[in-house]
C-alpha cells in the first residue's frame, strides 16, 4: 500500500513541476508550449488526485492559486480582492452537477443565470480613484498583479475617467485586454513587412503587446478591454441586486461590455446559450474558448460563497478543444485541380475541435521549412470551425531520434510529370496538364460544382468512375454521353443515369460568369468572374483581351490578368470551350459596362504609394489625378509599388521605399510625371 502511495505521490508532484513550467511559459514568457487543451488535461489530473488523496495537497500546488508570478521587470499590486479564477466544466455532466450543485446550497428548485462569452485574453483589474483612472494590473497569481498602468492607458477602449458629475470615490472594474481577429490579421501582415516573427494567436499577441516595458509599442498593437465584473468599490450608484444591472451599470459608464451577454433561466437555459453562442464562434470579432455562467443574484452569490481557488456560484463552460498534441505519421503529396502540390500530413488520430482528426494541410514547403516540421515530430494541431486542420507548430522537446526531413517531390504523384515551382508561387506544380489524372478529375468536379455549371448528382464517385473508365477526359465529354455509358456504371441504374443526364441538359443554359468560373482559370474566382462577365459582356472578347487591356477592369491585378491571357492562349483550353459550344453551352451576352478598345492609358499598370502632406494636393486630389491616367494607389508599399509619393512628414513607407530601391517623388516630381 506504501508503495502504491508513494508512486501516486510522485507522479503527483511530476505534474505539479510540469503544470508550473507550463504556467510560467505561458503567463510570463507567453510563449506556451502546449495547447490549453492538453493544460487543462493535467490540472484536471492532478486535481484528481488530491481529491482522492487529500493527504497529498501541498500549499504550493498550482490547483491551491491562479495563475503564475509577476514579471520582476514590471512593480506590483496589491489587489484590494483576490481576482479568482473559475472552475471549468467540458462535459455536459459537469454542467449539470453545477447547476446542482447551486440549486441544493440556496433551496431552491431553479436559479436565474447572468451567461456571457468567456474570453480568451488576458485579465486585468483597473482601478478608478474619484473617477480617474489611476493604477490598472494584471492578474498575476491572484493577489499580487503587475502594475502595467501605462500600458493599459493606451487602449483607447478603456476610459481615463468616468463619464459622470459625481464620480465614485473609488471603483475597481475588472475585465479582459484581447485582440480582435481583424487587428490580429493586421498586426502579423505588418510583421511580415517587417521581416519579423508572426504571432501564433491573438490570445498570445495581446498578452505579449500587455507585457511591453515600453507603452510606446503596446499603443501600435490595437488592443482591445471588454468589462466582465467588478471588485473592491465605494459607490452609491452601484447595483446591489444582480450581476446583469451590474454590468448595464458599467456600460453606462463607458466600460465595453459583451453585446453577447445574457440572463437565462436554470439548466436548460445554460445549455440553450451554451449551443447558440458556439454556432456565433466564428462569426465573432474575437476569439472565445467558451462560455461564463454567472448566479444573477449578487444575494444568492454572497450565499453560495467560495471554495480555495474559485467562486462557487460561478462556472466557465469550455468549448471542444481547438488544439491537441499528437503525431506525425506520415507526409502526402496531393495535386489540386490547378496542378498545386500541397504537402498533407497524416496523423496519428486525435480527437480535436468536435471530431477526430487524422489529416492536416501543411500548405507548402515553405511552411514545412518555417516551422521545422519532421516526420514522427509530435505537433500541435488546431481546427477551428469547419476550417481545415492545420499543424501550428512542432513540440521539439518530443522530437524522436528517428525524425526524418520532408522533400517535396520533383515530379508529381499521380502522372510522373516534372513539378515546377515558379519564383513568385509558394506551391510547385504538375507539368501534366490535362492528361494529368488528378487535374482532370478536379477540373471537371469543379466545372460542375454548385457555383458553376450546376450539375446536380455528378458528385465525386460518379465523376472517378467516369475519368477511371476514360467516358470523360474533358468538360465537354460530359455533354457527349449516352444513356448506356451512365447506366453501365457501378450503382447507376437507368432511372439515376436519366436523372445525371436531364441535369447535364439543364445545365447548358446558363450565365457567362458561371461559365467563367467554371472554366478553372488560375487566380479566377467567382466574384472576378462576375467582374470579367459585366465589364467585358461577352466571352469572345475576354479571350481576345491581352493582359494590359484586362487591367483595365478595376480589381484585376497583373498576377489575375496574366493567369487569364495563359489559360486563353493555350490551344486545347479554347478547343475544349468550342466543343463546350458546339455542344449546344450557351448564355447571355451584352456589349458589356467597359468595351477595352483603344490605346491603354498611360500609366496603366503602374501603382503608386501616397505618404505625408503634399504641399497644394489633398490626397483624394492626388488620387484622383493618378487613377484618371489609369495608374492604381495603394496602401501600402511592396516590391511591386512603381512609385512612392512624399510629403511632409512621410513615415515609414518612405523608409521601406529607399530600402527596397522604388522611385520616390515629391508633388513637383508628381506633376511632372502626370503631364
Amino acid at each position: 500500500m506504501n508503495e502504491k502511495i508513494d508512486k501516486i505521490k510522485q507522479h503527483a508532484q511530476d505534474l505539479r513541476a510540469e503544470i508550473e513550467l507550463h504556467n510560467y511559459r505561458y503567463y510570463v514568457l507567453d510563449n506556451p508550449t502546449i495547447p490549453d487543451a492538453e493544460y487543462d488535461k493535467q490540472l484536471r489530473e492532478l486535481q484528481r488526485i488530491e481529491q482522492d488523496y487529500p493527504q497529498l495537497i501541498r500549499a504550493d500546488s498550482p490547483t491551491q492559486r491562479v495563475g503564475a508570478a509577476p514579471l520582476k521587470a514590471f512593480s506590483q499590486i496589491l489587489h484590494r480582492k483576490p481576482m479568482l479564477s473559475l472552475s471549468n466544466a467540458f462535459e455536459e455532466v459537469e454542467l449539470e452537477a453545477f447547476n446542482r450543485r447551486v440549486c441544493e446550497g440556496l433551496l431552491v428548485d431553479s436559479v436565474e443565470f447572468a451567461v456571457e462569452p468567456k474570453f480568451d485574453g488576458l485579465a486585468v483589474s483597473l482601478c478608478y480613484e474619484g473617477g480617474i483612472f489611476k493604477t490598472g494590473a494584471t492578474r498575476g497569481d491572484g493577489y499580487i498583479g503587475e502594475d502595467i498602468t501605462l500600458n493599459l492607458k493606451t487602449i483607447k477602449s478603456i476610459p481615463l475617467s468616468l463619464p459622470v458629475d459625481n464620480p465614485p470615490p473609488l471603483l475597481e472594474v475588472r475585465g479582459e485586454v484581447l485582440m480582435l481577429k481583424a487587428d490580429f490579421l493586421n498586426l502579423n501582415q505588418r510583421q511580415v513587412a517587417k521581416g519579423e516573427k508572426e504571432f501564433a494567436n491573438p490570445r498570445n499577441a495581446a498578452a505579449g503587446s500587455l507585457r511591453q516595458l515600453d507603452s510606446g509599442i503596446t499603443a501600435t498593437r490595437c488592443l482591445t478591454f471588454f468589462a466582465y465584473g467588478v471588485g473592491e468599490y465605494q459607490d452609491s450608484h452601484m447595483p446591489l441586486d444582480k450581476h446583469s444591472h451590474v454590468m448595464t451599470y458599467l456600460a453606462s459608464l463607458h466600460f465595453p461590455v459583451a453585446k453577447e451577454s445574457s440572463v437565462v433561466k436554470g439548466l436548460q437555459g445554460l445549455l440553450a446559450y451554451f449551443q447558440a453562442i458556439e454556432l456565433q464562434r466564428e462569426r465573432l470579432p474575437y476569439d472565445i474558448d467558451g462560455v461564463v455562467y454567472k448566479v444573477n443574484s449578487l444575494t444568492q452569490q454572497k450565499q453560495l460563497g467560495f471554495v480555495s481557488r474559485a467562486p462557487r456560484f460561478a462556472l466557465a463552460h469550455k468549448f471542444p478543444a481547438q488544439e491537441a498534441v499528437t503525431q506525425l505519421l506520415g507526409i502526402d503529396v496531393q495535386v489540386g485541380r490547378t496542378g498545386a502540390l500541397t504537402p498533407v500530413a497524416r496523423l496519428k488520430p486525435v480527437f480535436v475541435g468536435g471530431v477526430t482528426v487524422t489529416n492536416a494541410t501543411l500548405h507548402n514547403a515553405d511552411e514545412i521549412e518555417r516551422k521545422d516540421v519532421h516526420i514522427g515530430d509530435a505537433v500541435i494541431v488546431r481546427r477551428a470551425g469547419d476550417v481545415i486542420p492545420e499543424i501550428v507548430s512542432v513540440v521539439l522537446e518530443k522530437r524522436p531520434a528517428d525524425a526524418r526531413v520532408f522533400s517535396m517531390p520533383e515530379h508529381c504523384p499521380v502522372c510522373g510529370a516534372k513539378a515546377v515551382r515558379l519564383a513568385d508561387e509558394a506551391v510547385s506544380r504538375c507539368t501534366g496538364g490535362l492528361f494529368c489524372p488528378a487535374q482532370r478529375k478536379q477540373a471537371i468536379l469543379h466545372f460542375a460544382s454548385r457555383r458553376a455549371m450546376d450539375i446536380e448528382g455528378l458528385g465525386d464517385k460518379l465523376v472517378n468512375q467516369m475519368v477511371d473508365q476514360a467516358i470523360v477526359r474533358t468538360p465537354a465529354d460530359l455533354y457527349k454521353l449516352g444513356l448506356g455509358a451512365l447506366a453501365n456504371l457501378e450503382r447507376m441504374a437507368k432511372k439515376s443515369a436519366g436523372n445525371i443526364l436531364r441535369a447535364i441538359e439543364k445545365s447548358k443554359h446558363t450565365t457567362l460568369a458561371r461559365f467563367i468560373y467554371a472554366l478553372g482559370i488560375r487566380n479566377v474566382g467567382e466574384t472576378t468572374a462576375k467582374d470579367l462577365a459585366a465589364h467585358l459582356g461577352s466571352l469572345d472578347r475576354l479571350i481576345e483581351a491581352d493582359s494590359v487591356r484586362l487591367q483595365q477592369i478595376p480589381d484585376i491585378g497583373p498576377v489575375v490578368a496574366q493567369s487569364i491571357a495563359d489559360f486563353f492562349a493555350e490551344a486545347h483550353n479554347c478547343e475544349v470551350i468550342e466543343q463546350l459550344r458546339a455542344c449546344g453551352v450557351h448564355w447571355n451576352e451584352h456589349e458589356g459596362i467597359s468595351v477595352l478598345v483603344g490605346e491603354p492609358k498611360p500609366l496603366y499598370g503602374k501603382t503608386f504609394v501616397l505618404t505625408g502632406t503634399l504641399p497644394t494636393l489633398s490626397r483624394e486630389e492626388a488620387k484622383e489625378k493618378i487613377e484618371a491616367l489609369g495608374g492604381k494607389v495603394s496602401s501600402s508599399v511592396s516590391k511591386k509599388t512603381n512609385y512612392v509619393v512624399v510629403g511632409a512628414d512621410p513615415g515609414s513607407k518612405y523608409d521601406k521605399a529607399l530600402s527596397l530601391g522604388i522611385s520616390v517623388l515629391d508633388e513637383i516630381g508628381l506633376m511632372e510625371l502626370l503631364q
